[in-house]
């Protein structure tokens, strides 16, 4: 029989459940074997957006302030309809040129679904148009709720998509660790280059399970990560982790190659994101399996 895998999901009253850790059969742990692991078929967390106004307050909150970020981005982060509105179907972040402080002259939406949408395991998948216009820095992608191993990059980080203006067309799947990160030179990351990534919507999606993280986008394999068994610093990812979405400006990375003011307001739309719960299974793996 079938059974769901250390998900974390929303009650009524906005209690939040989480299995913390996933039992090997006897019968596979004896014969050496790995168990299957399947998704469900039916999305356990989701947003189709199929409303209006400010993004569902449920579901989503906001990161405000403008401090870099750690990278030395360039803008503010707000909680205004200006910068993130739901419509026609469609979530649409938008970052605008707008002078708020000496280091921020434009502003944005980072939206978190920390405390609403936690996930241990999983597949979780985004269908998105990204933005166009040399200094943008759009990201869907995933941090730990709990950091149970320290600040970053301890406790981990899954970066879905990231797409730097720079560079169009070009997506990258990443993750982060103590062991491999940009810091010390050794990210474990993989770029696809993605036709008409910024004028028509494309999937992007990892599927996450206690072995493995494997990226996809529109269903084609784009990366993979293997949990090598060595503990926290190399793979911290056995802890709750809960969905980004934000569109930053400049930055170490996105203005590598400067700001183009001509390309603002830009803006990065996502037509929904579902979060799939991971199935561990001794019978034959449902179509969803991977």
């Amino acid at each position: 029989m079938d059974r769901i895998v250390g998900f974390g999901r929303a009650g009524l009253l906005g209690t939040w459940l989480a299995l913390a850790g996933v039992a090997v059969p006897a019968a596979a742990a004896e014969a050496g074997a790995a168990p299957r692991w399947s998704f469900g078929q039916t999305p356990v967390w989701q947003d189709e957006f199929d409303y209006e106004g400010a993004p569902d307050p449920g579901k989503w909150g906001y990161d405000l302030g403008g401090d870099g970020w750690g990278n030395n981005e360039l803008q503010y982060y707000t909680d205004k309809p200006a910068n993130a509105f739901v419509g026609d179907g469609l979530l649409t972040i938008v970052a605008h040129r707008q002078r708020v402080s000496r280091r921020n002259d434009y502003t944005s939406a980072r939206l978190v679904s920390r405390g609403k949408g936690d996930f241990l395991y999983g597949r979780i998948e985004f269908r998105a148009r990204l933005p166009v216009g040399r200094g943008t820095w759009g990201a869907l992608w995933m941090l730990p709720t709990d950091n149970r191993y320290g600040g970053w990059p301890r406790s981990g980080e899954i970066d879905i998509m990231e797409h730097v203006g720079h560079d169009p067309g070009r997506v990258h799947v990443t993750v982060h660790t103590q062991a491999y990160n940009h810091k010390v030179g050794t990210q474990r990351g993989q770029a696809t280059r993605v036709e008409g990534a910024s004028q028509g919507f494309h999937r992007y999606r990892v599927d996450w399970t206690p072995e493995r993280i494997e990226g996809f986008i529109d269903d084609a394999p784009a990366f993979a990560f293997a949990n090598e068994g060595t503990g926290p610093d190399v793979w911290p990812f056995d802890q709750r982790f809960h969905l980004l979405m934000n569109l930053a400006v400049g930055g170490d990375w996105g203005g590598a190659k400067g700001v183009d003011e001509a390309a603002f307001p830009a803006w990065m739309e996502v037509d929904y994101v579902r979060v799939y719960p991971l199935v561990e299974s001794g019978q034959a793996s449902p179509a969803t399996a991977r």
